[in-house]
C-alpha cells in the first residue's frame, strides 16, 4: 500500500519561501508522474506541479512557472516543492499524490488514488 506524508507547511509573509516535502512509502508507478495539488476553502483541488519519478521530467501549472520548483530524491523516496516569492493567494492546503492504474494526465486529480494528509501553507500580506 502506498502512503504519502507531507511536511514543511507553515505561516509566512508575502515574499518568503517554503519547501514542502512528501515522503513516499510503498510501491508506485515510477514511470508516471507524482503530483502536488492545493486546495483553498470553498474551491476545487488545483494542480500545482508534477514530476516523473524515474526520469525527473517536470510539469507545472502555468501560473506557478518560475516561482515553484518540483524535485525528487529517489534515495530518500521524497518529493519536494520549493515555493518562492509566496503570495497571499498561495494560501491553501497542499497535497502530494501518487499515480494509480487509471492514470490519465499529470494534472488530473482522477489519476491519483493515493494522497497525503495535506500541509497548510498560509501567506500573510
Amino acid at each position: 500500500q502506498v502512503q504519502l506524508v507531507e511536511s514543511g507547511g507553515g505561516l509566512v509573509q508575502a515574499g518568503d519561501s517554503l519547501k514542502l516535502s512528501c515522503v513516499v512509502s510503498g510501491r508506485i508507478f515510477s514511470n508516471l508522474a507524482m503530483g502536488w495539488f492545493r486546495q483553498s476553502p470553498g474551491k476545487e483541488r488545483d494542480f500545482v506541479a508534477a514530476i516523473n519519478w524515474s526520469g525527473g521530467r517536470t510539469f507545472y501549472a502555468n501560473s506557478k512557472k518560475g516561482r515553484f520548483t518540483v524535485s525528487r530524491d529517489n534515495t530518500k523516496n521524497t518529493m519536494y516543492l520549493q515555493m518562492n516569492s509566496l503570495k497571499p493567494e498561495d494560501t491553501a492546503v497542499y497535497y502530494c499524490a501518487a499515480p494509480g492504474q487509471n492514470y490519465r494526465a499529470y494534472d488530473d486529480t482522477s489519476s491519483y488514488p493515493y494522497w497525503g494528509q495535506g500541509t497548510q501553507v498560509t501567506v500573510s500580506s
